[in-house]
């Protein structure tokens, strides 16, 4: 059985649409199936309610600049 599908209407910064029209490209398939799949990622990375990755980024370097702080106010 086949999914009904619905059509909208959006706007998005050219250099995302760029991108999701190559990584298509590149996996030989259609643009609509990956910004499907990226709202999928976007939506279940929601309702796991975890960070950013960049924000973890910064998490870690922040940690790691901080180290030897850190293992001094441990003692």
């Amino acid at each position: 059985m086949a999914t009904k599908l619905q059509k909208f209407s959006s706007q998005a910064d050219p250099e995302l649409l760029t991108a999701l029209r190559t990584i298509a490209k590149q996996d030989g398939r259609h643009f609509q199936a990956i910004l499907e799949d990226a709202m999928r990622d976007y939506i279940e990375a929601r309702r796991q309610d975890k960070p950013r990755a960049e924000v973890m980024a910064h998490f870690r370097a922040s940690v790691e600049k901080n180290r030897r702080l850190g293992e001094l106010l441990a003692k």
